[in-house]
């Protein structure tokens, strides 16, 4: 995977005013028989696309069927839309990023990350080392494996065991239902997470990490080994569509305030390094992972995820992006569109 463009402090704050002032559109012109329609043509149009490559530096990833295609899209009302395999699950990878962040703002506040991490796409790999020395590590964010793994030792708890029970609580109050890691991913990732270790070490040594960086590590790549099959995924991009609130089970997962400033982060650096294309075309704030996975927020309205494991080049699944383009665009949904009065 290559660099993260730079959009900057600027963009993300002019994304929260947007969201804070809720000029988000609101609501459906489109019938629920529109909405799904919509949706099944995403899915026939993709179907049989054979573009992109699973990951396989680690090696559990390789091993996941290519032709796995489920889109689920979730209104902030509790209706669900489904196309494919929406049951099958992978390996949430880095989407899970996005609800770590949101359990630290939950637990210390937004500030808390901006002084530590940092907000800024880094211009670097989403594992670049030399992105940590270039500012001792303070111009990260918490979407890049240096700003995850520091968000990962934020957690409160005295233990591992108390951490990771905080961060799993958060990704069920998310989904709806309790998840599982995946052991054989966990393992792979396990034994071949060097370079993160390093991350941590370094992330350490420049006191962002207050203590056990192996331990944070180890935490992380136990998060990054969660299983989730489409449905979980749209519902917890529709909690985030909702304020924090999960539609479909009624729980507040995630304190409303503190929403806005996720999405910036997934707006400014959800994509790795497609992610100003992606603001560009669809104005939607979105994260993906190296697992197939790929969700995306429409503020007010939905939430929808897409599991394809191939990949392109940047490291975002090829068919997922095509068909929540495509969804996005049939549904007028991007929330920095406005009409001249």
């Amino acid at each position: 995977m290559s660099r993260n463009r730079k959009l900057g402090r600027f963009g993300a704050l002019a994304l929260v005013v947007v969201l804070a002032a809720g000029l988000a559109p609101a609501g459906f012109a489109q019938s629920p028989d529109e909405i799904q329609k919509v949706v099944n043509a995403a899915y026939e149009k993709y179907r049989g696309l054979k573009e992109g490559a699973n990951a396989d530096y680690i090696p559990a990833l390789a091993k996941v069927d290519p032709n796995l295609f489920g889109i689920v899209l979730v209104t902030t009302d509790g209706k669900v839309y489904t196309a494919g395999d929406v049951a099958s699950e992978v390996s949430i990878q880095s989407i899970s990023k996005v609800f770590t962040m949101a359990r630290v703002m939950d637990e210390q506040g937004p500030q808390a990350l901006v002084d530590n991490i940092g907000v800024d796409a880094t211009g670097q790999v989403f594992n670049s080392i030399i992105a940590v020395e270039q500012h001792k590590g303070a111009e990260m964010n918490p979407l890049v494996n240096p700003g995850a793994i520091t968000a990962t030792s934020m957690v409160k708890g005295t233990t591992a065991d108390e951490i990771w029970a905080s961060i799993l609580v958060t990704y069920n109050d998310f989904a709806g239902r309790p998840l599982s890691v995946n052991r054989e991913v966990y393992k792979s990732e396990a034994e071949t997470n060097q370079r993160n270790q390093a991350i941590a070490m370094l992330m350490w040594a420049y006191g962002h990490i207050k203590s056990e960086p192996l331990r944070a590590t180890d935490i992380y790549t136990k998060q990054c080994s969660v299983n989730v099959n489409a449905r979980d995924l749209a519902g917890m991009a529709a909690t985030l569509a909702n304020g924090g609130k999960n539609p479909l089970t009624g729980k507040q997962a995630m304190k409303p305030g503190n929403v806005p400033q996720v999405l910036a982060v997934m707006a400014t650096a959800g994509l790795y390094d497609g992610s100003g294309k992606w603001l560009y075309q669809t104005g939607l704030p979105a994260k993906s992972g190296v697992g197939g996975g790929l969700i995306a927020v429409c503020p007010g309205r939905f939430g929808i995820a897409v599991i394809s494991p191939p990949l392109d080049a940047a490291g975002n699944s090829v068919r997922a992006q095509k068909a929540i383009a495509d969804i996005s665009n049939a549904l007028k949904a991007n929330p920095l569109a406005s009409t001249p009065r």
